[in-house]
């Protein structure tokens, strides 16, 4: 699970865990190097582990190949297996056209190359052991020019074809690849810390994409090449009711018919 210290990322790793999965949370934030943004992949395994859970927290720069190489490594090595990869973490710069080319870059290389990478070196585990899971985390701007995020936006679409590719390629495989498209507002720790005078009050809280991801990977073995937003999901599905329309759930409490599953053959 990538950008697992705050936001859409750990309220993921929650979920999951919930879901009876032991989960690996990779980000740069850690509690000996925390970052400017609230939160820490130390942060989200302590709460997956007070609730009972099993976690590994795996300090990643996904800017850099042989790190994103090593959290693979790392959680195969924990683990003896894995089944599920979740490709959450993204950047951005404001800018457009005029975006200097090393912050393109970098957008390019954290939001697509280390997603590319992750998956390469993790398909190969999910292969000898018969099945496995991909998620890829998309927004609107993959399908929408929102001004200063032009970068951003190419990322996520070509993130969305690197899912339709993938998942024609590895079919045989019983190895399930989706994009879950975030295209509902949600309130991360990182989009209020970056906007903190924009008005979240009707936002949906990360917990509600969250559910989503975990509904997405509890689908049956085949359900797979799927570009889909938070909106189409809810509407043709009944899934992530509004944090308006259900009773109070304090954060990480949501409960799952399904849990994960070892997807093996």
């Amino acid at each position: 699970m990538t950008g697992a210290s705050r936001g859409v990322g750990a309220a993921t790793a929650v979920a999951l865990a919930e879901a009876g999965a032991a989960v690996a949370c990779a980000a740069r934030a850690t509690d000996d190097a925390p970052l400017a943004l609230p939160g820490t992949i130390d942060d989200t395994v302590r709460r997956i582990t007070a609730a009972g859970g099993d976690a590994l927290a795996v300090a990643t720069n996904l800017a850099r190949e042989e790190e994103v190489e090593r959290m693979v490594a790392a959680t195969v090595d924990r683990y003896g297996r894995l089944d599920v990869l979740v490709n959450n973490a993204a950047i951005t710069f404001p800018g457009d056209l005029d975006l200097e080319m090393r912050r393109y870059d970098l957008i390019m290389a954290v939001n697509l190359r280390a997603p590319l990478v992750a998956i390469r070196t993790a398909v190969p585990h999910m292969r000898r052991q018969g099945a496995g899971a991909v998620v890829n985390l998309s927004s609107l701007a993959a399908l929408n020019y929102f001004p200063g995020m032009m970068a951003y936006g190419m990322s996520k679409l070509a993130l969305e074809h690197l899912t339709v590719s993938l998942a024609a390629q590895v079919r045989g495989d019983h190895i399930d690849v989706n994009t879950f498209r975030i295209d509902v507002p949600v309130a991360s720790e990182g989009f209020m810390f970056n906007v903190p005078d924009a008005d979240y009050s009707d936002w949906e809280p990360p917990d509600v994409a969250a559910e989503g991801i975990v509904w997405m990977l509890q689908r049956p073995s085949g359900w797979t090449g799927h570009n889909v937003g938070m909106a189409a999901l809810r509407a043709e599905h009944g899934i992530m009711p509004s944090k308006s329309d259900r009773p109070h759930t304090p954060a990480g409490s949501v409960n799952y018919d399904t849990p994960i599953q070892l997807r093996t053959r």
